[in-house]
């Protein structure tokens, strides 16, 4: 940190000890009986005040304010706040207090030395002096109040809450947890984790407040009626992404490693829709007899089982807490390869045509947002407006998250046109796998094909029955539901969870009525698709599809499916050029179904993370269990973690380095949330600091005041081991703010308000006008984006005009498409929006004296609305 001026309030200090502080951190606010972390103690000579922050009302503040008493110092970090200054205060020549760097190196020592403690961090150096009983005394053991058939809920939780990356992130990292997105589901994720893995944990908890927000997310989940908890799973994360997602950088790309093919919040290109045909059902797989899924959540490859996220809440003001008193001052698709020629035999189809290598060029593509484009005039091609929409797709930025880092993983698809040889490949991002649970007879045709290296179509993907009438269909029907009343042991042979991954990946035969629209031969041809992973997730989720819905009835598939506790082998299904290194994986959690399609329970087994048992979490009752209790469980949701030694050889070097307390000239700053990743991952990666860096290599301006949330000091011999192991960077000894981003915000700033206000005037202008002789229309989709930036909600511009949408070419000119959802604005308005964002085309809507029309009605007052929000 650069010097600080000598705070001139420091003769008001008393006499304070780290003891007496100590001791104040676990007391509570004096005013509201708020608790910690984040408590402010008084300075002031012979005050004992202790005041809550601003996370709850700021009472420190205002006893500051009252009594005129100028400094404070955090409870948690050991920060001292000057009121009278209004900055931090650094008091390396007062011995009594800790200094910020000794508070920072004791979170080092506590992120090292103990993975899951949801302590504070200033404390860390007391906990040594506690009971080695109570410090092996497992936490993480607490149950959920069932509020009305929430099991589905509680299980899924409970699964997550052991899922070390995740649970860990939440507790050393909470100054991550910022969000300005309602209903800020993340925080109440947050509040539910401390006090699940709590020291002093209660016997159970009531996740009301999460509760809550998931309803608000998704009406589905409203009301108390039973419902599916992976449908459950997929909302909460793909919330808790859409609430913590930050946009990468081409830097942060390349240090991530990952060349872009996990990108998640885009939409899917138009032609990928070739071979993502056939359905698998995911998304009504139903564990309590619940609705049908949302479809505005998912965007279902449903013959692979493959899930990607999509949309997402719009921006609105949230209650994220910035813990320090400058407050005072203040799973993406790539496109697909459109060709190639498959020169192999047919007897290895699963081999990928085209090496990584050849496929990093699109997966690594991330062309910047280009300038606005500007008007080509009265000549604006109509065509060149429909493709502008799509154009501006693969311009987005690309999005990761803590939930994108933990469970997205990567899978090649390849489409093979049996008629030409031409193969589309494409990659997809998942974030769970649905795998169908085989027959007898798809079990046989499974493990004869593998045996003869030939595509097999189990039954997981049924035909339609055009061709065999609806008799075949009924009489069929009818076969699996008796089979499925029958007992496994009955019927067929034991179905291990090997078996359900072969069949995922098994080649599928598109023919009949799901066949393939080649390209090349501009017909419908035969073709037969197949996938391996390309990048493994650090925790691998697996939904096994046990519930089946017909036009009649649903039923659900009992079958026993055996798995692996540990070492379960990925390397089968793995492409030949993966970048993953680590294959195998251990159980964490499995959360199992009991009951039919139309009602039952939920319940999860989870390994604990401190003692290696195994627990049953049957909502409020936590039960130690033997480990075949969980072999014999019929699961339905399974979560595997990577399993390496290494990993763990690694973290025991490097907590042997920070005890070695050896003295270094240089300290390095390095990203809080990459020593979280180092600490729980098997592959965690290069290092990434530009998690908190900006492009010139300073802090930017936003994140400049919580930057001790961001980053960990590290001396030097762990820095050098660090980077030397894994690379990345870029090494950072000093911390200062930006100037460049601050002059390109204060831009940005001046740009918003020019345009906001230009607006305003010329639409009023427009406003005053009895019979303006010509009325421009725009789309609102675009003015709403454009809306959403001059408002400050996002932060890149909305792109070129894009009036495709409202508009229609007939007889050689473009009008005004009915019942579109469009704005009206003056001639000036349009020049002063298309001289800055280009696009179009112009769509005029001619003053007449015939009565007005309700469209021209109905988008005046839209305009109109939307200028008196502005």
């Amino acid at each position: 940190m650069a010097e600080q001026d000598v705070c001139p309030h420091l003769d008001s200090i008393g006499e304070v000890t780290k003891e007496d502080l100590l001791q104040k951190s676990k007391g509570t606010c004096q005013s509201c009986g708020a608790g910690g972390p984040n408590l402010w103690a008084c300075l002031q000579n012979d005050c004992p005040y202790v005041g809550c922050g601003e996370s709850y009302s700021d009472h420190s503040t205002l006893h500051a304010q009252a009594k005129k008493h100028n400094l404070t110092v955090n409870l948690t970090t050991f920060r001292i706040w000057c009121y009278v200054c209004e900055r931090e205060v650094f008091l390396e020549h007062r011995p009594a207090l800790v200094p910020v760097a000794a508070a920072a190196h004791l979170y080092a020592y506590n992120i090292f030395g103990h993975p899951l403690k949801a302590v504070p961090i200033a404390v860390a150096e007391e906990e040594g002096s506690e009971s080695e009983e109570d410090e092996l005394k497992p936490r993480g053991l607490t149950g959920m109040k069932n509020i009305g058939n929430s099991c589905y809920m509680n299980a899924a939780l409970q699964a997550l809450s052991n899922c070390p990356p995740l649970t860990q992130f939440f507790l050393d990292c909470g100054g991550l947890v910022r969000t300005d997105k309602k209903p800020a589901l993340c925080k109440s994720y947050q509040k539910l984790i401390s006090e699940l893995w709590h020291k002093k944990r209660p016997s159970y908890v009531v996740p009301t407040s999460l509760s809550h927000g998931i309803k608000l997310v998704n009406p589905m989940f409203r009301g108390y009626a039973q419902q599916d908890t992976q449908e459950f799973l997929r909302c909460l994360m793909d919330q808790l992404h859409e609430e913590l997602k930050e946009p990468l950088s081409e830097c942060n790309v390349g240090y991530d490693g990952s060349d872009g093919e996990d990108r998640r919040d885009g939409d899917r290109s138009p032609s990928e829709d070739e071979f993502l045909s056939c359905d698998s059902g995911s998304s009504s797989d139903r564990g309590e007899g619940g609705g049908v899924g949302d479809s505005e959540l998912l965007i279902q490859d449903e013959c692979d089982g493959i899930r990607s996220p999509a949309g997402g809440m719009g921006d609105v003001s949230s209650g994220a807490v910035i813990s320090e008193k400058e407050r005072l001052k203040e799973r993406r698709l790539p496109e697909p390869d459109n060709e190639a020629s498959m020169t192999q035999p047919q007897s290895t189809p699963c081999s990928p045509v085209r090496t990584l290598q050849e496929l990093h060029p699109k997966l690594s593509s991330s062309p910047p947002r280009s300038s606005p484009l500007r008007s080509s005039g009265p000549a604006y091609s109509f065509k060149k407006a429909q493709l502008l929409l799509s154009a501006r797709k693969k311009k987005q930025s690309h999005y990761r998250s803590v939930i994108s880092d933990i469970f997205d993983g990567s899978i090649l698809s390849l489409v093979q046109c049996l008629t030409c040889d031409r193969v589309s490949t494409t990659v997809e991002t998942f974030q769970d796998l649905s795998l169908p649970i085989p027959g007898k007879e798809d079990l046989a045709k499974l493990h004869s094909s593998i045996h003869q290296n030939l595509p097999v179509k189990t039954g997981v993907c049924p035909d339609t029955y055009g061709s065999q009438g609806w008799i075949s269909y009924i009489m069929d029907s009818i076969r699996r539901f008796v089979v499925s009343c029958i007992p496994s042991w009955f019927w067929g042979p034991m179905v291990t969870l090997e078996d359900c991954l072969a069949a995922f990946f098994a080649a599928d035969e598109l023919k009949g009525d799901n066949m393939y629209s080649c390209e090349r031969c501009k017909k419908l041809r035969n073709g037969v698709k197949y996938c391996k992973v390309l990048r493994l997730p650090e925790i691998l989720c697996i939904h096994l599809k046990r519930f089946r819905h017909e036009v009649m009835y649903s039923f659900k598939i009992s079958s026993h499916v055996s798995f692996p506790l540990e070492g379960l082998d990925m390397r089968p299904f793995l492409a030949k050029d993966s970048p993953s290194q680590v294959t195998t994986y251990d159980l964490l959690s499995v959360i199992c179904h009991h009951g039919t399609a139309g009602s039952g329970h939920y319940i999860a087994y989870c390994q604990n993370v401190i003692n290696g048992q195994w627990y049953e979490f049957d909502d409020q009752y936590v039960t130690e269990v033997h480990e075949t209790v969980v072999q014999n469980a019929e699961a339905y949701v399974l979560f595997y973690r990577k399993s390496s030694e290494e990993a763990v050889r690694e973290r025991q070097k490097v907590v042997a380095l920070a005890n070695m307390k050896e003295p270094s000239l240089l300290q390095f700053y390095i990203s809080r949330e990459w020593l979280n990743k180092f600490n729980t991952f098997a592959e965690p990666g290069p290092i990434s600091n530009h998690t908190f860096l900006c492009q010139h290599g300073g802090i930017p301006p936003n994140k400049y005041h919580y930057i001790d949330d961001l980053v960990v000091i590290v001396p030097q011999n762990v820095w050098e081991y660090l980077y030397n192991s894994f690379g990345g960077g870029p090494a950072v000894n000093h911390l200062y703010m930006c100037a460049i981003c601050q002059v390109e915000i204060e831009a940005l700033a001046k740009r918003r308000k020019t345009e906001i206000d230009t607006f305003i005037k010329l639409n009023k202008e427009f406003q005053a006008e009895e019979a303006p002789t010509v009325i421009l229309c725009i789309s609102m989709q675009w003015f709403r984006e454009w809306e959403s930036f001059v408002k400050g909600k996002d932060n890149e511009p909305p792109g070129p005009i894009d009036n495709s949408k409202i508009g229609v070419m007939k007889g050689g000119h473009i009008q005004l498409k009915q019942g579109a959802d469009y704005g009206q604005i003056s001639e000036e308005t349009w020049q002063y929006l298309l001289g800055i964002y280009g696009g179009g085309p112009e769509i005029a809507v001619r003053q007449t004296v015939a009565p007005a029309d309700p469209d021209t009605l109905h988008g005046e007052r839209k305009i109109e609305a939307e200028t008196r929000a502005l």
